[in-house]
């Protein structure tokens, strides 16, 4: 009886593993590289004020515990993780992830960085992108002491990867004023001219790393947030000179990922234009849902744009009607706008295609 149970228990272990393998297959790894926009988590580790481990952020996540996220709830990479049938990403510092876990991918990205070391060092302690991709080829030599080096270069091939990068080389750098040396360095100009130069070092730098689809997402634009609503609007416009910035970055960078996808000879790179995406719910919040798009939901002052999100700022109690939940970043229901946008919006949103093609195109394979 005791080696009839056995057998019966080493079959019955043998066809559940033998289900779950397509399974685990089916659903492709995911990568994710850049700043609050996405970071969920990684800067809770580090000795840093850019953190959001505290509530009232994540008030409407599953948990309704404040993780790391700069969000109400789910923020981008969440969002995508269920459209690919994944589990979300942990945070690469967190010892959580270990073992299987390692194989459905990995959050390097940390709030306050940009394209440049320089951008953001009034945090002190945060993951500059540079060490980012330290940490994803450290990532690699963890998988492939797992799986093999083989798989691992397959599993990292056919990754799908998210870059957010841009916006605080201008709200934490350039426009940092009067401590910003980039700004007596360089008219704005140049300085896009120069932030995008660096960036393209960057993104193949993340291409030699084995990355081979990669969603890169320009600025929103930054001159609508909250929080430069309430230092530099008189009634409600945006902010002219951010979103000069804007208007000069975003055209330049769809530009060079163009570039190096013809240099590379294959659609590696996809423009994410979340400014359009943004400016859609900005110039029409009622149309999306939303009572406005100039008022954050926590915060204080005007706009609820001065300052951090904390217990003690003016929280809204319904989330879902408001375009921004803090005084930089959207609400959980604006990332889902977004988000969806990036899924299935037309050549005006996504450049040359957008996920749902990415996904199709790659199953043929």
């Amino acid at each position: 009886m005791e080696n009839s149970f056995t057998l019966v228990t080493i079959f019955g272990l043998l066809f559940t593993l033998g289900n779950v393998g397509p399974q685990a297959e089916a659903a492709r790894a995911f990568f994710v590289f850049g700043d609050s926009l996405v970071d969920n988590g990684n800067n809770n580790y580090l000795a840093t004020t850019a953190r959001a481990d505290a509530y009232p952020y994540g008030i409407d996540y599953p948990t309704h515990r404040a993780t790391g996220r700069f969000s109400n709830g789910l923020n981008i990479p969440d969002l995508i993780s269920e459209q690919i049938g994944s589990e979300p990403t942990l945070p690469y510092l967190s010892p959580e992830l270990n073992g299987q876990r390692l194989l459905i991918g990995a959050n390097f990205a940390s709030a306050g960085i940009g394209i440049l070391n320089d951008t953001g060092v009034q945090f002190v302690n945060i993951i500059r992108i540079g060490e980012q991709l330290q940490y994803f080829r450290q990532y690699q030599q963890r998988v492939s002491a797992l799986i093999g080096p083989e798989q691992t270069q397959r599993l990292v091939n056919e990754a799908l990867v998210l870059m957010t990068l841009g916006g605080n080389d201008f709200v934490n750098n350039y426009y940092l004023v009067p401590f910003s040396a980039r700004s007596r360095q360089f008219a704005l100009p140049d300085y896009v001219v120069y932030i995008i130069s660096e960036y393209r070092k960057i993104l193949l730098r993340l291409y030699e790393l084995g990355a081979r689809r990669v969603l890169v997402t320009g600025t929103g634009p930054l001159g609508c947030v909250p929080a430069e609503l309430a230092q530099h609007s008189r009634a409600g416009e945006c902010a002219i000179e951010l979103q000069r910035a804007s208007a000069l970055f975003n055209p330049q960078l769809a530009e060079m990922l163009s570039g190096l996808n013809n240099e590379l000879g294959a659609d590696i790179f996809v423009a994410v234009n979340t400014n359009e995406m943004h400016m859609d719910w900005i110039n029409n919040p009622q149309q999306f849902g939303f009572v406005t798009s100039k008022i954050a939901c926590c915060g204080q002052g005007p706009y609820n744009g001065i300052g951090l999100c904390t217990i003690a700022s003016n929280l809204c109690p319904n989330r879902d009607i408001y375009a921004f939940w803090d005084p930089f970043h959207p609400s959980e229901r604006a990332n889902r706008l977004i988000v969806q946008q990036i899924i299935t919006g037309s050549t005006k949103y996504m450049h040359p295609m957008n996920l749902s093609t990415i996904m199709e195109l790659d199953s043929r394979v």
